[in-house]
């Protein structure tokens, strides 16, 4: 039988029972909260508490190489030494010749004050050993507990590790990733640079940054007293390094290239000068040299108009170096051949008014479609040209990427400029014709030669490869798709008489190059003057051609910006003939084995 008695203690037993479940349950609640609802934020808290300090690892920037692997552009490491004034005003032990520190008769550790330890630090950084008591001193009187000053910033490996050897546990060297350009200015107009910060300030370290950089981790950890860190407290998230950023340019032909340009530039008085060397059947570039080129090691050397690539952001009027584009026209649009005539004086004035001159005075003659290419007769040009429609000779300039870019998608590159037909007036109907009234690029004058020599098919300007990214992914840029522009039979026509220009101009003497047939045509375009017109005998003079023309494998332009010992087109041709014979001998392009077939010029 249950009296009051037995049952009070039975009760206060439950009471007691479920108050202690019922803490339980709070505490179990409370850890579940702690070790696995809020894990991450405990983790973090405990780590910043734990660990007495944090520091980044710096993840190495991608190489930048060229079409062989020669690295055009790799990282190095440089190092901050940082100190701890609190911890250096103290000094450091006296130690013995087996590193031990020693002591005084009453056991306390001996120190070497800090005006002793100073110099020694000072021999290996360049600085004077006041300059270094100065930066501590300073730091302790602006704040008495100072943990942090800078000694010296970007310090060499040679110099970090003559520091380290000192073993002095107030300093520190955190490292950062600098750029090192191995061929100097080789490619320095197309490779870039970075600045100190190592922010990507130029060319393909800019626009490339993506496949380049690298990404951070951190360090973290627990440190002693004495400033050294304690063996196993360290928590690590690692860094990922850059991709390789591989480019179709080829070092060696960039070097020779960049040393030809300097030297013909220099000749002819020019403002600046380009050479271009395009694969006729990837439009793959293998070089892009040009004057004045930055060295990315010291860019602030080069002033800012020369610290970038001209050749990819100017713009001009081609010239007679678009006149094959009207040849194509009419032979497609016209029913015209190599052979059709026109009658050619050397001044024209046309219905509409329009007044169209050549270059130099002659009689007339009846110039064949060939012959206005090889005599780069404006006045033929502009007859052949108007027998076909504005709106069609529009189009065939479009087709050929007026005004359109290029796939190099390059920083501050022009895309060309020219209006559309409908807005052209009397002069302009004309002079279309023969590469003026539109700009153009140097690339894009370099993919038109490509086009013909590629039987009509327009391939994209290339400049990078691939990017290998760091666990070996190869990653290929996104082009546009190649472009039949003209028909095969129309790009073979187009050459022959290319070849004719050559062979029966005032050119084959000068760019001869026994074994091979080239195809090429002159250009001399006139440079605006600011104000509306042009400026009075300076002009922007090119040659491009192909070769061997009979199975083209490479497309050379050569470019002189406002040459002053020699203002026409002709003053290329010294630079061509050393640019495409090197071209072809450093590739083992095989001689073409015959002889360019001849066509009429007149009737």
């Amino acid at each position: 039988m249950t009296t009051r008695a037995t049952r009070s203690p039975r009760r206060r037993t439950v009471v007691a029972l479920a108050v202690v479940l019922t803490v339980l349950s709070a505490f179990v609640v409370r850890l579940v909260d702690i070790q696995v609802v809020s894990a991450r934020e405990h983790i973090d808290d405990s780590q910043a508490y734990a660990t007495g300090a944090k520091s980044t690892l710096y993840g190495a920037r991608g190489e930048i190489v060229d079409a062989n692997g020669v690295v055009l552009a790799s990282s190095t490491t440089l190092y901050d030494v940082q100190i701890d004034p609190m911890l250096a005003a103290r000094g450091v032990p006296k130690r013995d010749t087996a590193g031990n520190a020693l002591t005084d008769a009453a056991g306390n550790t001996i120190m070497r004050p800090w005006t002793d330890v100073a110099p020694t630090i000072a021999a290996v950084t360049g600085q004077s050993a006041a300059d270094v008591e100065k930066i501590v001193s300073d730091a302790l009187s602006a704040n008495p507990g100072s943990r942090f000053a800078y000694v010296k910033r970007y310090v060499s490996t040679q110099e970090y590790r003559a520091l380290a050897d000192l073993k002095l546990p107030f300093l520190t060297f955190p490292l950062h990733p600098s750029r090192t350009y191995l061929d100097g200015a080789v490619a320095g107009n197309l490779v870039g640079f970075v600045g100190s910060d190592g922010t990507p300030l130029e060319g393909l370290e800019s626009l490339q940054n993506s496949c380049l950089a690298a990404a951070n981790g951190t360090l973290t950890y627990q440190r002693g007293a004495d400033g050294v860190i304690i063996p196993g407290t360290e928590v690590e998230d690692p860094a990922v390094n850059g991709g390789t950023l591989k480019l179709t340019i080829d070092s060696d032909l960039q070097w020779f290239m960049q040393q030809l340009i300097a030297e013909e530039a220099a000749h002819y008085q020019a403002d600046w000068g380009g050479i271009i060397v395009m694969e006729a059947k990837t439009g793959k570039i293998r070089a892009l040299a040009e004057t004045k080129t930055v060295d990315p090691n010291d860019a602030g050397a080069s002033s800012p108009d020369n610290r970038g690539s001209r050749l990819l952001r100017v713009s001009y009027e081609p010239g007679s170096t678009f006149k094959p584009v009207t040849a194509a026209t009419v032979i497609e649009q016209a029913g015209l051949t190599p052979t059709s005539t026109v009658e050619t004086p050397d001044r024209i004035r046309f219905p509409n008014g329009a007044v169209i001159n050549d270059s130099e005075s002659h009689p007339t003659q009846n110039l064949t479609l060939t012959g206005g290419l090889v005599e780069s007769s404006n006045v033929a040009m502009s007859q052949f040209g108007s027998r076909v429609p504005p709106a069609t000779r529009y189009d065939y300039l479009k087709r050929f990427g007026v005004g359109d870019g290029t796939a190099l998608d390059w920083s501050g590159e022009p895309k060309g400029e020219i209006r559309d037909a409908s807005t052209w007036d009397n002069q302009t109907y004309y002079t279309t014709t023969f590469g003026q009234a539109f700009t153009v690029t140097p690339t894009q004058v370099t993919s038109l030669f490509q086009t013909i020599a590629n039987g009509g098919v327009r391939m994209p300007a290339q400049l990078v490869e691939s990017c290998t990214k760091p666990d070996g992914t190869v990653v290929t840029p996104n082009l546009p798709a190649p472009v039949q522009v003209i028909k095969p039979e129309t790009a073979s026509q187009v050459s022959q008489m290319l070849e004719n220009v050559y062979a029966q101009g005032t050119l084959a003497d000068d760019i001869k190059i026994p074994g091979y047939r080239l195809a090429v045509k002159t250009g001399t375009a006139q440079v605006p003057d600011g104000h509306g017109g042009y400026k009075d005998n300076l002009f922007m003079t090119s040659l491009a051609g192909y070769a061997p023309a009979n199975d083209p494998q490479y497309v050379v332009l050569t470019l002189f910006n406002e040459p002053k010992t020699n203002t026409m087109s002709s003053a290329n041709r010294s630079v061509f003939k050393k640019a495409m014979t090197q071209v072809l001998t450093h590739y083992r392009v095989m001689p073409s084995g015959s002889d360019t077939p001849l066509l009429p010029v007149t009737q």
